[in-house]
Order: structure tokens, then sequence, then C-alpha cells
């Protein structure tokens, strides 16, 4: 992980280590905190002002934190004070939780989405807007109101959608007056606002998504 001064928008130039490669980038401020999301549940917290400059490789995540040796980094990104997140694992469970709750006071992080394995954290997405899409590796995507998701500090959470087989791959919130938009393989921006046929009740499984929806399963 390091930092870049300025607002850079080009990033096809950075070099990095071996095969490594961009995983996540994003804006901040000197002042910033850094919310880090593991697979284990917990989100660590970082100093903006702290982090490598950029311009050499960065650091090691690990060195920052105490990060447990089998646990994913799910999402890095800057708090947003009284933001809003739905956290969600890879069995399709998950909550709202407000990022001031998620903060970290120390490198061994905190706890917030409970998982027991082979169970993941999966996903950490902005929680604004009045509707949920979720969409499994069955490329089945349900949608349902954000206000059937229960909002706590921490614990397992409710069932999102239901999978016979696979589990989770995406989800975001959204407003459903504005519709649902994803952007597919090649860049471009899709937007469905007649979402009746996907439309349905919490921890239910849904249906194949619209024409145009990217094969990966992920909204963007």
């Amino acid at each position: 992980m390091r930092a870049l001064k300025g607002h850079v928008q080009d990033l096809s130039a950075l070099q990095f280590k071996g095969d490594d490669s961009l995983a996540h980038a994003f804006f901040a401020e000197t002042t910033s905190r850094i919310m880090v999301f593991a697979s284990n549940g917990r989100f660590y917290t970082l100093e903006a002002s702290k982090l490598p400059g950029g311009r050499g490789h960065g650091e090691p995540l690990r060195l920052m934190l105490e990060v447990e040796q089998d646990a994913e980094i799910v999402r890095v990104f800057a708090h947003q004070p009284g933001g809003k997140l739905l956290v969600a694992s890879r069995e399709g469970r998950g909550f709202v939780v407000t990022e001031d709750d998620c903060l970290a006071n120390t490198r061994k992080g905190k706890q917030v989405l409970t998982v027991d394995g082979p169970d993941k954290a999966h996903a950490a997405v902005p929680a604004a807007g009045d509707s949920v899409a979720v969409i499994g590796d069955n490329r089945k995507l349900l949608l349902f109101p954000l206000n059937q998701v229960p909002e706590m500090a921490r614990g397992r959470g409710v069932r999102l959608q239901r999978y016979k087989e696979g589990g989770l791959s995406d989800l975001k919130v959204f407003t459903r007056a504005d519709g649902l938009t994803w952007e597919d393989t090649s860049g471009r921006t899709w937007t469905v606002t007649d979402l009746l046929d996907w439309q349905g009740e919490r921890a239910s499984s849904g249906r194949l998504p619209p024409k145009g929806f990217p094969r990966n399963n992920r909204f963007r």
C-alpha cells in the first residue's frame, strides 16, 4: 500500500513488484482514516498521513496491521464519518453497520462480521439508497428493500439471498427511483429502471439478470 500525492487520474503507469498488480485505488486526504476490511470479518484502521509515499512499491499491509495470514483483503477505502456500510459473507448473510462502529483502535482490528469457516467475509459496500441488489455465483439476481436488513454493530446478520450451490458474488445498495446501474467489461454503463421481475423478499433466490449484465456477475 502507498499514497500518491495529488489527484492522480491515470494509474496505468504505476509500477509493482513481480507479478503484483493494482487491487484498490481511491481518493483520500492526509487527514483521512483508511479502513481495511478482511475476509475474517475484521476491520482495520490506518492513518493516511502515515502511509508510505508513492515513489516506491509501497509496504505490505501486514507490516502495518496484525492481519491473520490466511485472511484476504476484501476492500480498502477512506472512512466517511457518519456513513453506513452493508457487509456480507460468501454464504449470503449480512447487515448494515455504521462506519464509525467499524473503526479499530488497535493493529489487531475490530471484529464486525462474524464468520465461521468455510464462510468468509466477502463485501462491504456503501449503504446509501433504499434498495439492495444481490447476485450469486449461480447468476441469480435479487432486489429487495434495504429496510429488510437490520442495522447492527456486529454479528452474523441475516440471510440476504439463498443459494443451492456457490455463494454471494456481488451486491450493491441503490435508489430504486434511479434504476439499477452496472458497468460491463467494456466499461459501458447500463441502467435498468423496470425492475419488477427481480423484486422479491430478502432471503429468496432471485432470477437471471437483465440483458447486458456482465458474465463475471459483478456490478463493476
